[in-house]
């Protein structure tokens, strides 16, 4: 079981760029894939990024392909999301979690989640 805690989300405007952070409280946090999903109001939760244990492998959602880089760094026990050019439709509540799993791209392979942080992006 691994303790996952978000943070770095807030208000922007289109075209603007955040970093989002993701701490997690375990000592084996390099034997995790990690994912970020996205759950915007009356959707359901989507993947938007993964990243193997080592950082060696990641994939994106198309729709963040070439905007959001998911990077980590081990040491600090913490997955990060940039996010560049964002865009109004980007606006959601950011979720990382945690999985032994490599299918990284299905919500339902991760059985660890931090609580989220809502990022809002303005035209």
């Amino acid at each position: 079981q691994v303790q996952l805690v978000e943070s770095g989300g807030g208000l922007v405007q289109a075209g603007d760029s955040l970093r989002l952070s993701c701490a997690a409280s375990t000592r084996a946090f390099s034997d995790y894939n990690m994912g970020w999903f996205r759950q915007a109001p009356g959707k359901e939760r989507e993947f938007v990024a993964g990243i193997s244990r080592f950082g060696s492998g990641t994939n994106y959602a198309d729709s963040v392909k070439g905007r959001f880089t998911i990077s980590r760094n081990n040491a600090k026990n913490t997955v990060y999301l940039q996010m560049n050019s964002l865009k109004p439709e980007d606006t959601a509540v950011y979720y990382c979690a945690a999985t032994h799993s490599f299918l990284l791209t299905d919500s339902n392979n991760y059985p660890n989640w931090g609580q989220g942080t809502q990022v809002t992006v303005s035209s």
